[in-house]
């Protein structure tokens, strides 16, 4: 395989911060931060081949924790808060796992938007979830005021730059790790059970438990999303635990390639450039703009953008570099 697209693009999101606004950093740092969304909830989606509308809990639920972390425990500090987010998102997924992963297709579906909808209840009339109205708002819910995360360097504070790298450095971590793991033989019993899931059974795997640790290690990623893009946000609400949330980074995987790691990160680009160009001019507009990426990317890249995109490298490769790769 060739590094020298990653490598490209890796170069591109170093240098680009110091050169623009801060409006753009922050746009930046949310499309890392989605992009580990997106990534995360891939290895259910486009690795397992199982639709969930309820990855949002899991993305709520890290973003929850730093925040009422800050809010009523005062702990700001990365080493305890994204550990404690990864392993409560994680925890909340081992506890739902056994309820969802007893159903397939539609039901499966149906009962992950379930549970986004209880958790966005819950989170929407408890107190302690609750504890500034965002805004300053009647009738809104949720902490405001979220604060970057104190790394316990000496010296080090952070800004809206070295925050950008700071979750640049995370991002990459977990896309190393999601490579890994899909390319495992972890990674690839996956996909089988995808493709035919009586045939793995009958080469005598437990396909119940790796469809389990599947959506565990996901929910894992999608705290990660979630811690990161609170403190960037500055602002958590029940919103983040709903389906809205949960459609993103579906709609992320297909326009990208669900079949591809890379793919969930074309399109989350894709999805938060296009969000971000929207809120400066026709803001209201928003949803009628991505439901049209969506039916286009459906239309004319059915396979997904990174797919092709994937294929036109490897013809720039072939013709132009080592055929040897």
């Amino acid at each position: 395989m060739s590094f020298a697209p990653y490598i490209i693009v890796g170069l591109i999101l170093l240098i680009i911060p110091p050169f623009v606004h801060a409006d753009i950093q922050l746009m930046l740092a949310k499309f890392l931060a989605f992009a580990v969304f997106a990534i995360g909830y891939n290895l259910v989606f486009g690795y397992l081949g199982l639709l969930s509308l309820g990855h949002g809990v899991y993305f709520g639920a890290g973003g929850y924790t730093v925040a009422l972390l800050q809010y009523h425990l005062d702990i700001d500090s990365f080493w305890i808060a994204m550990p404690l987010a990864i392993v409560i998102a994680a925890l909340l997924a081992a506890a739902l796992g056994p309820i969802v992963l007893r159903s397939t297709g539609m039901y499966f579906l149906l009962l992950t938007f379930a549970l986004g909808e209880l958790f966005y209840s819950i989170a929407w009339h408890w107190p302690f979830m609750n504890v500034i109205g965002v805004g300053g708002e009647m009738g809104m819910r949720g902490i405001t005021g979220i604060m970057y995360p104190d790394l316990n360097i000496p010296g080090l504070t952070l800004t809206s730059t070295s925050f950008y790298y700071f979750i640049f450095v995370g991002f990459v971590i977990c896309y190393i790790l999601l490579y890994r793991i899909t390319n495992s033989p972890f990674g690839h019993a996956l996909v089988g059970i995808r493709e035919s899931e009586p045939r793995m059974q009958a080469l005598g795997y437990n396909t119940w438990r790796y469809k389990y640790i599947a959506f565990i290690i996901s929910a894992g990623f999608s705290g990660v999303g979630g811690a990161m893009f609170a403190w960037n946000n500055t602002i958590i609400d029940p919103s983040h635990f709903a389906v809205g949330t949960s459609f993103l980074p579906m709609v992320m995987s297909i326009i990208g390639g669900s079949k591809i790691l890379f793919g969930p990160v074309i399109g989350a680009l894709i999805v938060i450039f296009a969000e971000y160009f929207a809120s400066i001019t026709v803001r209201a507009r928003w949803p009628l703009i991505l439901g049209g990426i969506f039916v286009a990317s459906v239309m004319f890249a059915r396979a997904g953008i990174g797919v092709y995109l994937a294929r036109l490298w490897e013809k720039v490769r072939v013709r132009y570099g080592n055929t040897k790769g």
